[in-house]
């Protein structure tokens, strides 16, 4: 089973439930945690892992042969994502818009191009609390996740629950984080800014065909909008957690709620319940 925890807004408190989540949960069955905000990942400040692998993650850009190329323009019109240009007697390739598909050099006439790797990040793997852990990490510049995603996933182990803790927002690292999941998690806040991206995320997760149940956090701050839109959607709102000085102390201190407060175990482990009714 595959539990991807996914917010549209950022902040929302989406690492908080995942973490406590799996933490709950691995002492009742193996699992495995992939944190897949490749961006900005944080899960590893909690869990403390021990990582004893690393794998380089890369794209292949196309390097132009000068004196093979005759300028014919093929490749130009190949490419979908307009990462190449002729400029003069040249052609330019611009590489933070080379999704390193390869076409370009399949229908090059003059075999002028070749591929040359080129890092986007790396995954981290190891062990945390007696659990998997792995983590995508996403080099400073670089503006493609999505395969930093997509080589993490690939480490999921179909014999265990994994719990994914998906990137924020809407777009294609959230979409690459929730494909193929068995349930997605969306963690909100009742706001109108948080309604509003839990609205959004969640015609995500429908296009995808991913059944979606929700959290509510930091409840007793906004109104009840949150709670009339699930249930005008059908949605089951599986855990509230209240806005509470003592939850926001012992995140603010890198400590798991479990941790701090071990009553909060039980909740979590009623979630992971309720998910199991909800997936496909």
């Amino acid at each position: 089973m595959r539990i991807a925890v996914a917010s549209g807004k950022g902040g929302t408190g989406k690492t908080t439930v995942a973490v406590n989540l799996a933490l709950s949960l691995s002492a009742e069955e193996s699992i495995q945690f992939l944190d897949c905000d490749v961006e900005e990942p944080n899960a590893h400040l909690f869990f403390n892992p021990n990582f004893d692998a690393v794998l380089s993650v890369d794209k292949l850009l196309p390097q132009i042969d000068p004196d093979k190329c005759t300028r014919c323009g093929a490749c130009v019109e190949a490419c979908e994502f307009n990462a190449l240009a002729i400029m003069g007697d040249n052609v330019i390739v611009y590489d933070s818009l080379c999704h390193g598909c390869g076409r370009c050099g399949l229908v090059c006439p003059t075999d002028a191009i070749s591929e040359i790797p080129h890092q986007l990040g790396i995954v981290e793997s190891g062990t945390t609390r007696g659990f998997a852990f792995a983590q995508g990490l996403l080099n400073v510049g670089e503006t493609m996740a999505t395969p930093i995603i997509h080589a993490l996933k690939r480490k999921i182990d179909p014999s265990k629950l994994s719990i994914l803790d998906a990137p924020p927002g809407t777009g294609c690292p959230m979409i690459a984080a929730l494909h193929e999941a068995n349930v997605a998690l969306m963690v909100t806040e009742p706001t109108p800014f948080g309604l509003h991206d839990l609205k959004a995320a969640v015609e995500v997760a429908r296009t995808l065909d991913v059944p979606t149940a929700v959290v509510i956090n930091r409840a007793g701050i906004g109104n009840d909008q949150v709670e009339r839109y699930c249930n005008e959607e059908n949605i089951p709102i599986v855990l509230t957690i209240p806005f509470d000085r003592a939850i926001a102390e012992s995140y603010a201190i890198g400590t798991p709620l479990v941790d701090a407060i071990p009553s909060w175990r039980k909740q979590f482990i009623k979630l992971a319940e309720r998910l199991r009714e909800v997936a496909r």
